[in-house]
């Protein structure tokens, strides 16, 4: 299971990591054009959300790989959980059902490296 968890945490930080650059490296104007939810959002909202995910994505594997402060891991696995409970949240109250795939099974993901590194394959 420590295999597994390792996979799914580098997979997560593989795609917070690109989505949260993402938002970090477009302006305003041309993260509306590609994600249109953040028109209706605080102009400051993306930017704060792809600072999260590129946290997260950090958090989930370097402290493991450097073996310093590896509680770090499953805090930063229930933080990209709380994210993407939010992304579903905003995906339902939009009404973009399609949307809510990759958004739950990005949650699953994190919930699951939360509770294994929380729980019975702490490091």
């Amino acid at each position: 299971m420590n295999v597994v968890l390792w996979v799914i945490a580098a997979l997560l930080a593989a795609a917070f990591l690109f989505s949260g650059l993402f938002k970090l490296v477009l302006s305003h104007e041309k993260y509306i054009a590609a994600q249109d939810w953040a028109a209706a959002a605080p102009r400051w909202a993306p930017h704060a959300i792809g600072t999260l995910e590129v946290l997260g994505a950090i958090g989930v594997v370097l402290p493991a790989m450097v073996n310093i402060a590896t509680v770090l891991v499953p805090i930063a696995a229930t933080g990209l959980a709380l994210v993407m409970i939010g992304a579903v949240a905003m995906h339902l109250r939009r009404g973009e059902i399609p949307a809510l795939a990759p958004s739950g099974a990005l949650l699953i993901l994190a919930a699951t490296v939360a509770w294994g590194r929380f729980g019975p394959y702490a490091f």
